[in-house]
């Protein structure tokens, strides 16, 4: 069995095996984003317990301590059906439409795909509508968080159809996404499609999952509620313009598609 251990970013794992007639059950346990497996679990008390929380603490504060500019340059790195990369969407779109121009933000795309050809399609539609029609990208993807009906917010958006399918074909002609895809001895680890589109930018910031946050050429764990966004993306500039005066909603964004809120802001795909 599987469950998530409650206050941290492991889940931990239960193995029944037989041995005989006897049966023993191994637990171990395994990061979030399956970077990391511990065949142990030890736990945490006393003064070695308080020295890590301090050392925590001091990590979290650097990861804040974003580069200033006048004009932030904010890139968000997703796969368009990872449920966390849409958690981050969600957390992310508000503050989009709020600071879009008084920061220069942008989606990317984590070069390789896990959730199949629906993933590579809505991909390259991102990016095509953000490249080519970038006055429609927020209302697209406002629609496209709740249920993934994409057909529907091609129409809600008013999206020109004609011009998005001859810049996906180009994208797709360029990068060889298609070719990629049905070549399964290119895939990573034999697993992962790879979807090449913003793979300099990948190896640049060492983008290891959906999401990952880019600010001022810095990667940086954001809360991943509105809230959250706007503080992190404001203390990147020189000056503040007005609107980081403003408050959003603190609520996280629920992982996946919907309009619900979650308690974790954990989670990679």
């Amino acid at each position: 069995s599987v469950e998530e251990v409650k206050g941290s970013d492991v889940y931990k794992i239960s193995i029944n095996i037989s041995r005989g007639d006897a049966y023993q059950i191994v637990e171990s346990y395994v990061t979030k984003d399956g970077s990391y497996l511990f065949p142990t679990g030890l736990p945490m008390t006393g003064a070695f317990a308080e020295k890590l929380k301090s050392q925590k603490k001091e990590n979290d504060e650097t990861e804040m301590e974003i580069p200033k500019a006048e004009k932030p340059q904010v890139k968000l790195f997703i796969m368009s059906h990872c449920p966390f990369g849409l958690q981050a969407l969600k957390a992310f779109l508000p503050v989009y439409k709020l600071l879009n121009g008084k920061a220069d933000m942008k989606i990317h795309f984590v070069d390789y795909i896990m959730h199949g050809k629906k993933e590579i399609d809505e991909n390259m539609r991102i990016y095509c509508i953000q490249k080519e029609q970038e006055d429609k990208l927020y209302d697209y993807l406002s629609c496209f968080v709740k249920d993934g009906d994409w057909e529907s917010c091609i129409e809600e958006a008013g999206i020109d159809k004609d011009k998005l399918e001859a810049c996906i074909e180009a994208t797709d002609k360029k990068y060889n996404i298609t070719a990629l895809y049905n070549n399964r001895s290119t895939w990573s680890f034999g697993r992962f499609p790879k979807f090449p589109v913003d793979e300099n930018l990948n190896k640049l910031y060492g983008v290891r999952g959906s999401p990952t946050v880019v600010i001022n050429n810095k990667t940086v764990a954001v809360v991943r509620s509105p809230e959250g966004f706007l503080e992190a993306i404001c203390s990147g500039f020189i000056e503040k313009p007005a609107e980081c005066n403003q408050k959003l909603s603190s609520s996280i964004a629920s992982p996946g598609f919907g309009t619900g809120s979650s308690s974790s802001s954990s989670g990679r795909c």
